[in-house]
């Protein structure tokens, strides 16, 4: 009976369907698997041969298992094939289906029973592919036919087919909310928010052995060892995170000092506990050993800020110490944002929204000393749809109350050329592909080096002449390719262009200028902004913007140096002046195509000329389907659930950005604070943002001070709290608050409070699923008791009652010390939390 009532439901419920094409990766184990059966014999067999390929040399760490290092040697560890994604709602569930061939039906995932993190970009660099999503999802979370175990990861043919989809399938997840029960009106207390920010620079010593004490393990100034063994071999760095592979970099030569200068973002993750970074040495007809390792507990790292320094790369040695086997440069930067419901942020929001954002981002720098806010508040004016208008306003108060020449405008590092830079970025990705991708990329891979400076070459005059041919040659490729996509430029960029161009303009005549500097400097603006800011830096660091995987080589460098110059001597309109002799030859290419340039830029600065940028991938029904599919169910979710959903085309997350402001401010804002205040001023603005961002600071202290509480002093505080490894008070607790609990733990580094769940502990509850067994999900609290609430929310998060803001502390220092002989329990852990929330 009971089966035929939910069948009469399954059938009143609408069902939504939305359908896509993308490629998958498939390890060949899973391929092996799809093109015939497989008996319970072979499988073992599959999987015991995959297993051993995760076995190193002795005395050498372990390899991780063959799927978890798809780029190397891609051909022997899978391949990409053609696939159609069906992505079904019914009810209360979501499946996703994965056919391969058109009709073979590869996995299907359960997105109900996923967590919104488990569903993130792919950097790109893990297959040298665009574009990519991962999905990762155990056993008990999707079907599979080819027993696979790897992560999905599926490559969609444009950036915005991408991230519609990405958002589609957030939307169905679940998002990281604590305290459901005790707010309901706003669906929980807070949600969170984590990203890394990794940059490795170079490496030094690398395979020169050195023992090193454990208790020095983590130092940044080790001394170089003195008797370094060279050895002939190339090494690259693989990045994992809570033992996930999440990138890598690319090849190098192992010998002095490898550079790499690769930059890496990983948004939206779970809650995490070690960043590592693998050291691989390689030597052709060799497989590929494991050097040594870089671990860093992301538990203890320093919230909010960058470090940078010298990082021992480690190989396990004897139980007392370790191995140093060289040493990596690393910036790296850990944020982790505490995110309230956007109705706690109206009147920090009020507040912003009083001036243009490019004199909130002037005020951070100038007086805050604050220069990593420029993102946030420009993904708020995005967000109201103002980004553009604001930076016109600001480009015309800036030349008209400028006092340089119209020759020196805009020639200079200020706000307004900085936003710009970060406007064209942001606008003109796909667009600077399409100028440039192509043919930067072919060029790099047919090793092309072109000298044609006389001292650095050594050759006589008939190669240099072939060198500058040569030269030519590729300078009117790039230009042919870049001036064939003119009409692609964004309606965005296209109106920035033309207020700089007109603003020029006017200029010029105020000042009555010659009559050819009145036609000459619009344009020259125009492409100091187009080229000298956009397309020559692009060329110069193609790894930088995406258009290449890692650092050229140093002739390929050399070769891309030389056409920037040439590219950008014609961007300047002059085809006369070269400083260097030796590049008197490409005189002629500049007279030739002086005109063109000037055409080039005359139509990327008309904001109403015609763009023949088309949509790929989705058509706009499709869009404009799952847009609306979109509105409607966030109608009827909670709050914070509704606002976990990013907000398409840029994929914005307001509620996130205004906490990374707070948290900022708040960090930088104590010396502003301190100063004595002058009424009238024109700090008043940035006076009253201060005092709005500590508005919210105490909102969330107030939250996380009433959950902590109603978690530790509810019925089942005794059983939830009884096992040490489940209690998450003792988690953020200082050491003499948690010592009996604590004593027979493994001592910790009492400075920052651990704030996330080991990577067991977080997927632990997923194995509860059985197929064909209804599992409610968290979001839905309708026949939920209190107790059993908490005991879910514990069940989701063990051990993470709370994350400290991006601030995090050397020490406990609470901002109102308590005396010792305090002992109401409700004001020491307020005193706590306000220690972690201000620092």
């Amino acid at each position: 009976m009971s089966d035929q009532l939910d069948q009469i439901g399954l059938q009143e419920t609408t069902l939504r369907e939305f359908f896509v094409s993308a490629d998958l990766y498939i390890s060949n184990v899973a391929g092996a698997a799809l093109r015939k059966p497989v008996s319970s014999a072979q499988r073992k067999k599959l999987d015991k041969r995959d297993s051993s390929s995760a076995l190193a040399e002795e005395n050498k760490l372990k390899e991780k298992s063959s799927w978890l290092t798809p780029t190397r040697g891609l051909s022997g560890v899978g391949q990409w094939r053609s696939a159609k994604c069906r992505l079904t709602e019914e009810g209360e569930r979501c499946l996703l289906n994965i056919y391969v061939d058109d009709s073979i039906l590869y996995q299907t995932v359960y997105i109900h029973l996923l967590h919104q993190t488990d569903i993130r970009h792919a950097d790109s660099s893990l297959f040298f592919r665009k574009d990519c999503l991962a999905i990762y999802c155990i056993d008990g979370q999707r079907w599979t036919s080819a027993y696979a175990s790897e992560p999905i990861y599926l490559q969609f043919v444009n950036s915005e087919t991408c991230v519609t989809w990405l958002t589609l399938l957030k939307s169905y997840a679940i998002p990281e909310i604590y305290g459901r029960w005790f707010f309901p009106s706003d669906g929980g207390s807070y949600r969170m928010w984590r990203q890394v920010e990794l940059k490795i620079i170079q490496g030094r010593n690398l395979g020169a052995t050195k023992a090193v004490e454990v208790g020095r393990a983590f130092s940044t100034d080790i001394e170089p060892n003195a008797e370094i063994d060279i050895v002939d071999m190339d090494v690259s760095c693989e990045i994992h995170l809570s033992d996930l592979l999440c990138g890598r970099t690319t090849v190098k030569k192992g010998i002095g000092s490898p550079d790499w200068h690769e930059q890496f973002l990983f948004p939206d993750l779970p809650p995490f506990e070690n960043l590592d970074i693998l050291v691989w040495r390689e030597k052709r007809l060799f497989k590929p050993v494991i050097l040594g390792s870089v671990r860093i507990p992301l538990t203890n790292f320093r919230r909010g800020e960058t470090v940078e320094g010298w990082f021992p790369v480690l190989q396990s040695g004897s139980f007392q110490n370790d191995v140093q086997v060289g040493e990596l440069r690393l910036k790296i930067r850990i944020d982790e944002e505490i995110v309230l419901p956007n109705s706690a942020y109206s009147g920090l929001l009020k507040t912003l929204h009083s001036r243009n954002f490019l004199d909130w981002i002037c005020d951070f720098e100038n007086k805050l000393n604050l220069k990593t806010a420029s993102t946030q508040l420009m993904s708020i004016a995005i967000a109201r749809d103002v980004l553009v208008e604001q930076v016109q306003v600001f480009a015309s108060r800036e030349v008209e109350n400028s006092s340089s020449s119209h020759r020196t405008l805009f020639r200079g590092n200020s706000i307004l050329t900085k936003v710009m830079e970060s406007c064209m970025a942001l606008y003109g990705k796909a667009f600077l592909e399409a100028s440039i991708g192509n043919v930067l990329r072919r060029l790099c891979a047919e090793k092309i080096s072109i000298e044609v400076d006389p001292a650095r070459s050594g050759k006589n005059s008939k190669d240099l002449e072939r060198n500058v041919e040569q030269l030519i040659y590729w300078c009117q490729e790039f230009w042919n390719q870049i001036y064939s996509t003119r009409a692609e430029c964004p309606q965005e960029m296209r109106r920035l262009f033309g207020t700089i161009r007109q603003l020029v303009e006017r200029r010029c005549r105020t000042e009555q200028a010659p009559a050819e500097l009145q036609e000459e400097l619009p344009l020259q603006s125009v492409s100091a902004f187009c080229f000298l800011r956009f397309i020559v830096p692009a060329i110069l660091n193609p790894h930088l913007f995406g258009l290449c995987p890692g650092l050229p080589s140093v002739a390929i460098q050399r070769s891309l140096k030389l056409i920037a110059k040439v590219i950008q001597s014609l961007a300047n309109l002059n085809a006369s002046v070269q400083k260097e002799s030796f590049m008197a030859g490409i005189r002629e290419f500049l007279r030739e195509t002086l005109p063109a340039m000037k055409d080039y830029i005359l139509v990327v600065s008309a904001p109403d000329s015609f763009s023949s940028a088309q949509h790929g991938g989705l058509d706009r029904h499709d869009r404009l389907n799952i847009a609306h599919s979109l509105r409607q169910r966030a109608l009827t979710m909670p709050m914070l659930d509704r606002e976990s959903i990013p907000l398409l085309p840029h994929v914005l997350d307001i509620p996130r950005h205004l906490a990374t402001i707070t948290s900022a401010v708040i960090r930088h804002s104590r010396d502003f604070r301190a100063r004595p205040k002058v009424y009238g001023s024109n700090d008043k603005f940035l006076e009253e943002l201060c005092l709005q961002s500590l508005a919210v600071e105490e909102q969330a202290l107030q939250r996380v001070s009433q959950l902590a509480t109603r978690l530790t002093s509810g019925p089942k505080s005794a059983s939830i709290n009884s096992s040490p490894s489940k209690s998450s008070l003792d988690r953020f607790l200082p050491s003499p608050l948690s010592a009996t609990a604590g004593s027979q733990r493994r001592p910790r580094n009492p400075g920052r409070p651990s704030t996330a769940p080991s990577p067991s502990e977080s997927s632990s509850r997923r194995n509860l699923f059985v197929e064909g067994s209804t599992v409610e999900r968290p979001r839905m609290f309708s026949r939920t008791t209190a107790s059993q609430q908490v005991e879910q929310d514990m069940h989701m998060y063990p051990n993470h009652l709370k994350s400290p803001s991006t601030d995090s502390i050397q020490g406990f220092v609470t901002a109102e010390p308590v005396p010792e002989t305090l002992d109401d329990a409700t004001k020491r852990k307020r005193n706590i939390f306000r220690g972690i929330l201000r620092r």
